[in-house]
């Protein structure tokens, strides 16, 4: 009997141990997947996500300047400090791996507008000769390209430091973050928004040769030194370095092709981390240890592209990332308590064209990072995320705190009488730099505004509403044109399904999709208010439009919708480019990829949506 009960015990006690180790990992147990013939993935929104562009690259800048004209642009971090936004990024000229690097800085005060990029690491000549070992190559003529996974830092002496790494390629193919590089650089950011010198923080012990800037140990500020020695005893901050330090690198805990490190802490002082391929693991004592090797995390869905996690202001826990073998869309996971993860959201569903081709160049929005445990908390409470569009771009999204997903009241939104800087709160926005979304005041006082000069994309906005079998809208707009530009109005279900489009095209016609044709509802004038009201049923798919009082009959849903979700208003065509079969690499450039077209203007006055 005794042996019984002890065989029992000793099943027991494994099995809840095998529980214990089962919940001792993040796990996706949202029944939510994406459909990657979608640019959206068929999710729906965080509602009132505000996506911003803070650098759209245009190599024809007439002015040569190689923070436009340098258009590979990628791995952005950002950070919130002395109430100001900062996020820095690294820039070749073509393509990922071929130099020559930099790295740049932009600010912002609000997260909108950003300020021109400025070179805050700039190219470093590799000495001719400098050879790597286990690859073949000697350096010529050559310059490091910059490769790092951490961009900045707040020490405990309100310090903001800011760092880059400068690697080694030989050739295209070379790995720059392979732990033979030069070393990882640092410099300090003042709170007047000046730099301090740059200084080397760490060198690879490869790396025999003099160096450009010297060790920041040299600094005759004591307070900077200070918190450059804080950071090196900071072994969250250090496992980011994982990929460039040497590959014994006392300094980085977790050895091993573990890549774009990120963590957030429990409440009970655990750490869990996350890297590439959503790989995660826990840890007690601040990534000192860990309690097992990284393994992929249950449920999740993700490639070789970064995953972010973080607590919220709110309590929560969310993870961003691209659930998918492609790096799109951009989606977001919330947990209650940092373990299981139940949801899935779209952030940025959108791809605009890639308009200059490079080497390792990839589609989609990508590579995202929030503002890291310590580097600050934005003073809105909402949660800030930064990441590149085709590796190109450089874009940062707002999302509101707490994260909805849905709303039970319909949209009353008379722009002119919402409060100040609160017009845009229920709204998802996508806001190009040459096709921005704003909310400006006129004759009438104030309106929803989409403008659009950029061949390549397009200003987007979307109102999340009630399922709503049968749904009426009103809204009034403005086209300030009738010869250029298109404006795209569209009834969708929530997956983003559009079952009406009505749309403001460039010959002057206010159509609407009927089948495979387009049917013309009037002709409209530029400058002139049309008042327009639609009324829908998903069940009879029948709708009719009326503008300005006139009726212009019925007309049938062109896809058939189970109810209303949202209301999209889109200054371009649909895109369906790249889509899963597409070539992974595009080493071409767009024709005339730095035009610009004629400005076209939309004023959206109001927007009220019901069911009937």
């Amino acid at each position: 009997m005794k042996k019984k009960h002890t065989i029992y015990s000793f099943v027991l006690l494994a099995l809840t141990g095998s529980e214990l180790a089962a919940q001792d990992t993040i796990r996706y147990s949202g029944k939510t997947l994406v459909n990657v013939d979608y640019h959206h993935g068929q999710l729906s929104p965080a509602i009132g996500v505000h996506s911003y562009q803070t650098l759209r690259a245009n190599r024809t800048n007439s002015q040569g300047d190689t923070s436009v004209t340098w258009t590979y642009n990628h791995a952005p971090m950002l950070a919130y400090w002395n109430n100001k936004f900062y996020l820095n990024y690294l820039s070749n000229p073509v393509g990922e791996h071929i130099p020559p690097g930099q790295t740049l800085l932009q600010t912002s005060e609000d997260g909108r507008t950003w300020s021109k990029a400025e070179v805050i690491f700039p190219p470093y000549k590799i000495p001719d000769g400098t050879t790597k070992k286990e690859y073949p190559g000697v350096a010529k003529d050559l310059y490091a390209v910059m490769h790092q996974r951490m961009g900045f830092f707040v020490s405990k002496n309100d310090r903001l430091l800011t760092l880059g790494y400068y690697g080694i390629a030989l050739d295209a193919k070379d790995d720059p973050n392979d732990g033979n590089g030069i070393g990882r650089v640092v410099r300090e950011i003042y709170k007047d928004g000046t730099l301090g010198p740059i200084y080397f923080i760490r060198f690879n012990k490869s790396w025999k040769q003099p160096a450009d800037y010297p060790l920041y140990k040299k600094s005759k500020d004591k307070g900077f030194v200070q918190a450059c020695d804080q950071l090196l005893t900071n072994t969250l901050t250090t496992q980011q370095w994982a990929e460039e330090a040497d590959r014994d690198d006392e300094l980085v805990p977790l050895k091993g092709e573990y890549k774009a490190f990120s963590s957030y802490h429990l409440p009970d002082g655990r750490v869990v981390g996350l890297w590439k391929n959503a790989l995660t693991s826990i840890s007690k004592d601040n990534g000192k240890s860990w309690l097992y090797n990284p393994k992929r995390a249950p449920g999740f869905v993700n490639s070789n592209a970064k995953i972010w996690g973080q607590k919220t202001s709110d309590g929560k826990y969310v993870t961003v990332y691209n659930p998918s073998e492609f790096r799109w869309p951009l989606a977001l996971s919330v947990s209650d308590n940092g373990l299981d993860y139940n949801n899935l959201l779209l952030v940025n569903g959108e791809i605009a064209s890639m308009r200059y081709g490079g080497n390792y160049k990839s589609y989609g929005p990508q590579y995202v990072r929030g503002i890291s445990e310590g580097d600050g908390n934005s003073k809105d409470g909402n949660l800030w995320l930064t990441y590149s569009t085709n590796k190109e771009d450089m874009w940062v999204s707002m999302v509101p705190v707490p994260i909805k997903d849905h709303t039970e009241v319909h949209a009353s939104d008379h722009f002119s009488k919402l409060p100040d800087g609160k017009e845009l709160a229920d709204w998802n926005v996508y806001s190009p730099q040459w096709a921005p979304v704003d909310i400006e005041r006129n004759t009438s006082g104030k309106a929803l505004v989409l403008k659009d000069a950029d061949p390549f994309d397009y200003a987007k906005v979307e109102r999340v509403i009630p399922a709503t079998k049968k749904l009426m809208v009103e809204f009034s707009i403005t086209p300030s044109q009738s010869q250029d530009g298109l404006l795209d109005i569209e009834f969708l279900d929530a997956k983003g399904t559009p079952g009406i489009r009505l749309s403001f095209d460039s010959a002057a016609t206010f159509r609407t999709k009927a089948g495979y044709r387009n049917k013309k509802l009037l002709t409209y004038e530029a400058g002139k208010t049309y008042k327009v009201v639609v009324k829908a049923d998903v069940t009879t798919r029948i709708y009719t439009v009326s503008v300005n009082g006139k009726d212009l009959g019925n007309n049938i849903l062109f896809a058939p919708l189970e109810s209303f979700s949202r209301i999209a208003f889109r200054t371009g065509d649909t895109r369906r480019f790249p889509d899963a079969d597409t070539p992974t690499d595009q080493m071409y450039d767009l024709p005339d990829a730095g035009r610009k077209d004629i400005e076209a203007v939309y004023s959206l006055e109001y927007l009220t949506t019901k069911s009937f």
